[in-house]
């Protein structure tokens, strides 16, 4: 089990849940902007938020977003070891920097000093893009042991000053140099993990590497936090990481889906029934399974373990749960159905 951190009252760590990050897309310095993006954040089930704090007024602005925001926020700092203080004395819920990048010993140390008074951990963040030369020259490229041994040197650099409230990401875009580093990591430190493949690409192959990287951890049991990385709104992020933690087993809430990919039978437009239907139960919490069949003969069977479902027919549906058929419909009014009673349930 891994050490216990505390960003804004959520626990990271320990045998806690898996917490969900995403990083906000909008200029820091503009404030408004900022909170309508945190509120969405929110209501997708976002839990710890991340921003750049590149410059003065950015730190002056996020200062501003954390008094009015409802999540805890993380500043994401370079080379400025002032912006993260300013950030701390802000109201941070979590420094994010990389030790080796913002100045000699001294400067770290005047981090440390600031996030030690206000309890506020640190997140050392190895990206495989931003190795030292020295470590690419030993290495050749960007290897997992390089990761490791960039996040173990800067472990060193904050346990010198006596902290120890850290939480370690080594990120690559390279999906299996990324699962490698952190299981190589997690068999040697119990520092809390936070996992994600960064630079992923377009969405569909963002999507694709982030569920083959982060799920392979999951899986292991490795992995304390998460961000899926995608070119796209940060909202969708934060719906990517919560079906990674579905299909993995660990969340409970909220919907999930199961479908056939359908077949010569299909009479239906299944293709686009799943997509209303996903939709339409987006924000759902209730942990229900919800199985949206295109065949009414075998249909029900083959989702029998599902909570509730319907299965389409020609010009005809049925609405079942548990495998046991409770109406036959019409096609048109199977969804409006569906949703109805899941709401009762």
């Amino acid at each position: 089990m891994t050490r216990t951190i505390y960003v804004g009252g959520i626990p990271i760590g320990g045998g806690a849940p898996v917490v969900i990050q995403s990083m906000l897309n909008t200029p820091t310095t503009d404030v408004e902007a900022c909170l309508a993006q945190l509120r969405r954040l929110q209501a997708a089930g976002c839990q710890v938020a991340r921003l750049a704090v590149p410059d003065k007024a950015s730190a002056t602005a996020f200062a501003e977003i954390c008094q009015q925001s409802q999540l805890p926020l993380v500043a994401d700092i370079h080379f400025d070891y002032k912006l993260a203080i300013a950030a701390a004395q802000g109201g941070a819920a979590k420094i994010r920097i990389n030790p080796g990048n913002i100045g000699g010993e001294d400067r770290v140390k005047a981090v440390v000093e600031v996030c030690k008074d206000k309890k506020i951990p640190i997140r050392i963040g190895v990206n495989g893009g931003s190795l030292d030369k020295s470590l690419l020259e030993k290495y050749g490229h960007p290897t997992a042991e390089a990761l490791v041994e960039s996040a173990f040197t800067h472990l060193e650099l904050l346990e010198m000053q006596g902290f120890y409230d850290t939480c370690v990401s080594m990120k690559s875009s390279t999906v299996p140099t990324m699962v490698q580093a952190a299981r190589l990591f997690r068999s040697r430190c119990d520092y809390p993990l936070h996992i994600g493949v960064t630079e992923t690409g377009p969405v569909k192959m963002g999507l694709m590497k982030s569920a083959m990287g982060i799920g392979a951890l999951l899986l292991d049991g490795i992995g304390d936090t998460i961000r899926v990385s995608l070119t796209d709104d940060p909202v969708e992020e934060v719906y990517a990481a919560k079906d990674i933690l579905k299909a993995a087993g660990l969340r409970k809430e909220g919907v999930n889906i199961i479908s056939c990919p359908t077949c010569g039978r299909t009479k239906i437009d299944l293709i686009g029934l799943v997509n209303q239907v996903d939709e339409a139960l987006k924000n759902c919490s209730k942990p229900i399974t919800v199985a949206v069949m295109g065949c009414i003969v075998n249909g029900p069977g083959e989702a029998r373990e599902a909570d509730i479902g319907i299965a389409g027919g020609d010009g005809c549906g049925m609405l079942f749960e548990k495998g046991q058929q409770v109406e036959k419909l019409p096609y048109d009014q199977l969804l409006p159905a569906l949703l109805e009673r899941i709401e009762k349930l």
